[in-house]
């Protein structure tokens, strides 16, 4: 065997090493996406639990999040501050998890039911006044977006399911 086909075997198994090596990378890379991908919805549904579990470990604020979804008069003007703190958090959740969306980081099933109920939440009254007055804490495109929310047929938040139970 001769100095150059030592060298074109050598060559061959480099370039068969090199190839190997991008789809290996290739794997890890396609491995680390999923994983990121999963923690996002995990952190996304864990950020609305984290905003929404005071509600059912406290039946006043429980209370002044109902209501106020519903009818921002009948809450003292403590209450109603409660509420907007309440409706921030609740919003910034929100447009974390389309902020995740829309950068592909979240599955289209699971975005499509946060989508949903979004859309009931942001047709009720509190939050749509709340909007209203603080729409700049918003990004741009999270706006556009809200904005372009068609509303439900029947809007049903935590405000209203239980209207809607009694009149069945």
């Amino acid at each position: 065997m001769n100095w150059d086909a030592i060298s074109a075997i050598s060559q061959l198994i480099g370039s068969v090493a090199v190839v190997l090596s991008v789809l290996y990378l290739a794997l890890q890379v396609h491995r680390s996406t999923r994983v990121a991908k999963l923690a996002t919805q995990d952190a996304a549904a864990t950020a609305l639990r984290d905003v929404t579990k005071p509600f059912m470990e406290n039946a006043d604020l429980e209370r002044i999040w109902r209501v106020g979804l519903e009818d921002l008069s009948a809450l003292s003007p403590e209450e109603r501050a409660r509420f907007f703190h309440a409706a921030y958090q609740f919003l910034k959740a929100f447009e974390t998890i389309h902020f995740h969306y829309v950068y592909g980081l979240m599955d289209r099933q699971l975005w499509e039911g946060w989508q949903g109920l979004l859309r009931h939440y942001v047709a009720a009254p509190g939050i749509a006044h709340y909007l209203k007055l603080r729409p700049e804490i918003f990004s741009e495109r999270f706006r556009n977006f809200v904005n372009a929310l068609e509303p439900p047929t029947e809007q049903r938040t935590v405000g209203t399911l239980f209207e809607q139970q009694r009149n069945l």
